[in-house]
């Protein structure tokens, strides 16, 4: 199983930051995990931030459940993350990564991830 996540390095305050997750070698659409986004800002411990379910349910952080949505493309083996009006708190590695249980609040709850992506938010 590998993932792979993908995305702009840099977004502007105020803009939406778009990043995908490609899966291989498993299916998110009937494979019974919670496909998640989680993310470390620089210094500090990680942070998830929603997931999505094979049957494309979804759950979201309460902290950034307005400004969130997680989605997927069935055909592509992919699901996506946007998170709107960033504000330089935003700045952090963004990973996916398929987990047990809705909320991740360890590592021992998940046992594949992306490697990574660093997003800015500046202007």
């Amino acid at each position: 199983v590998q993932l792979q996540d993908s995305g702009p390095g840099l977004v502007k305050p105020s803009q939406t930051l778009s990043l995908t997750c490609t899966v291989s070698g498993a299916s998110i659409t009937t494979d019974y995990y919670y496909w998640s986004w989680i993310r470390q800002p620089p210094g500090k411990g990680l942070e998830w931030m929603g997931a999505i379910t094979n049957s494309g349910s979804t759950y979201y952080s309460p902290s950034i459940k307005s400004r969130t949505s997680i989605a997927r493309d069935t055909s592509k083996n992919q699901f996506t993350l946007q998170l709107s009006s960033v504000t330089p708190e935003g700045t952090a590695v963004y990973y996916c990564a398929r987990a047990y249980t809705i909320v991740v609040r360890s590592t021992r709850e998940t046992d594949y991830w992306g490697q990574g992506t660093q997003v800015t938010v500046s202007s």
